[in-house]
């Protein structure tokens, strides 16, 4: 770093995105996004919206959040959207914990929230999962923190009932619960419903996993009007033309679009099944998931092994460092002929080793 790198971020440990080579040609199971183009209709309003790039976007997204409400069944003051899923959750990080109210969050989970935990200089406690990697309900229960769950978990992709997680808004009045939906959509239940009913739930989805928008950046929060109402606070005072013109008229595309996202998620729901059952019978250990991909392990060959092994052979998977998760894998669930090129590339691979 440079000697004029301030002092209040020199500790920093940043997020480590997933790799993105140009070096060759991958099949790309490692970051988690669509194997699907963007919708047409998505297309086709981003392509409208380009002949008004002289113009600033709209800072109140009012054709996305009008269409947005009606998808969801919600009201226009009750959604907030930000430049990616990412973006609210930090909004959450900033309008939601302080000295008084520090953020929980599970220990395995997204990598980003301690991140936006130390670059907004808040306390915070990381929890640990049970040993099969699904959270315990009651360690959240009356904790007196501003709690962050991602649902389906990440990189785990095990997803708590609707139910449950109503129970930890129960018993949390006073703090808010942030439910992070990012993988929500391929089998998981959503908690929009529950936003009418408790006014701690704020509930962040994107754009970029099920409806193939990874590259627009698009998120948003749902939350009752008062919660929106301190988010947009904050989105006001760092950059209210946060979302451009063409991100948020494709945004719509995909909202409209109905039956291609149905199609997409069904797709991506047999893949998972299909490449589980293929994994379980090579003898891995694969979590029961509700994401886009599945957490896999094999007791003959470590993880760091696989990945480097699959790598080298022009496949991409992630590998993740921690010590209690470094004998996993995480990998996306792509387009069927890709899952079969990967489990007969492992199995190749296994047949090495023996």
């Amino acid at each position: 770093m440079s000697r004029f790198f301030s002092d209040k971020y020199a500790y920093l440990d940043p997020y480590t995105p997933g790799e993105q080579p140009r070096d060759r040609r991958y099949i790309k199971l490692n970051t988690n996004e669509s194997p699907f183009p963007v919708s047409d209709l998505a297309v086709q309003e981003a392509s409208a919206a380009f002949e008004r790039l002289n113009l600033y976007s709209d800072p109140e997204c009012t054709g996305l959040v009008k269409t947005a409400a009606e998808v969801f069944g919600l009201a226009e003051n009750e959604l907030l959207f930000t430049n990616g899923s990412d973006e609210i959750l930090n909004f959450a990080f900033m309008a939601f914990c302080d000295d008084l109210h520090p953020a929980a969050f599970p220990d395995i989970a997204y990598g980003f929230y301690p991140v936006f935990a130390e670059i907004n200089n808040l306390p915070y406690v990381e929890i640990p999962l049970k040993e099969d990697f699904s959270v315990d309900i009651t360690d959240y229960f009356d904790i007196g923190k501003t709690i962050f769950l991602a649902n389906p978990n990440a990189p785990t992709g095990i997803a708590l009932k609707r139910a449950e997680i109503e129970q930890i808004l129960i018993r949390n009045p006073e703090n808010v619960v942030v439910i992070d939906e990012a993988y929500v959509d391929f089998g998981a239940e959503s908690c929009i419903p529950l936003i009418h009913e408790y006014d701690n739930l704020l509930v962040v989805q994107t754009f970029s996993k099920s409806r193939s928008m990874a590259g627009a950046r698009l998120g948003f929060g749902a939350g009752n009007a008062e919660l929106i109402r301190d988010l947009r606070k904050i989105k006001y005072s760092t950059n209210p033309y946060n979302i451009n013109s063409m991100t948020m008229a494709a945004g719509i595309g995909a909202l409209k679009d109905r039956e291609y996202f149905e199609k997409n998620c069904s797709i991506i729901a047999d893949n998972r099944a299909y490449t589980t059952e293929k994994l379980k019978e090579l003898g891995f250990s694969v979590t029961d998931s509700s994401a886009n991909f599945i957490f896999v392990r094999h007791p003959d060959i470590g993880g760091k092994e696989l990945y480097l092994e699959l790598k080298e052979r022009g496949i991409l998977i992630r590998h993740l460092s921690k010590p209690e998760i470094s004998d996993y894998n995480r990998i996306t669930i792509g387009k069927l002929e890709d899952m079969e090129t990967l489990i007969r590339t492992i199995k190749e691979l296994l047949e090495e080793k023996r």
